[in-house]
């Protein structure tokens, strides 16, 4: 598990970039790779550990071996009851373990770098102000339907002319809670979104590689996690 050149952050800036890095990592082994995570979790191997990475990469590995860990480890065994309840539950249910482990990592390098209360909670105002992962992979963090971005026929959000500059702050004011469902990052009126037509969630264009002209080319549009889902035992 290298997951990049390992490092300590010593600042809260530096734990929550930390933090973002991991959430990062996390949020696409369980929407736009999970295809992948899927198959990397069979219940026929051991043990088994969701690492999320500063890097914003992920890894499905064996714990580690030495007693303590360096860092807080992630649920044991996850792997276990992939085929024992239905693909969604699972998922939610690493979902809810990928969160609590992140809060963790975050607070463990608090505690050993000497962080305050006001440190501690600056710091953990930062990550409150973010979905957490099981509200990005459930759908719960996004707005209802009807307080969504406006739609094209390709159900794509695209930037304004610089005339419009206006409307686009009260339209990023109106819609800016609205969020990505790979990264879960807000919406924002400069960045060209697309929306799923089968789980009706936004996605960054960059998120899941599309953009302005080749959405104006799909008629439906599927995201990467509803283009690899298949009927499973």
């Amino acid at each position: 598990m290298d997951g990049g050149a390992p490092y300590n952050p010593r600042t809260v800036e530096e734990v929550f970039r930390d933090f973002k890095g991991r959430r990062a990592g996390l949020i696409k082994a369980l929407t736009t790779d999970v295809e992948e995570f899927y198959q990397q979790c069979d219940p026929e191997k051991e043990n088994l550990c969701l690492y999320g990475f500063p890097s914003e990469q992920w890894e499905v590995n064996l714990p580690a071996e030495e007693v303590p860990p360096e860092l807080p480890e992630p649920a044991l065994g996850i792997n276990f009851a992939r085929d024992g309840m239905q693909e969604k539950d699972w998922l939610s249910l690493v979902a809810v373990h990928s969160d609590v482990w992140l809060l963790s990592v975050a607070f463990y390098f608090g505690a050993r770098f000497g962080f305050d209360k006001t440190d501690r909670k600056r710091l953990f105002n930062m990550i409150n102000d973010l979905p957490t992962i099981f509200e990005v992979v459930t759908g719960t963090a996004k707005k209802q339907r009807s307080s969504e971005p406006q739609i094209k026929s390709t159900k794509a959000v695209q930037s304004k002319d610089e005339d419009e500059e206006g409307l686009d702050e009260e339209d990023e004011e109106e819609h800016g809670e609205t969020l990505c469902g790979a990264c879960g990052e807000n919406y924002a009126s400069d960045e060209f979104w697309i929306c799923c037509d089968i789980c009706e969630k936004w996605f960054h264009g960059k998120c899941v590689k599309i953009t302005p002209a080749r959405a104006e080319h799909i008629k439906q549009y599927k995201c990467p996690s509803c283009s690899n889902k298949r009927i499973r035992p």
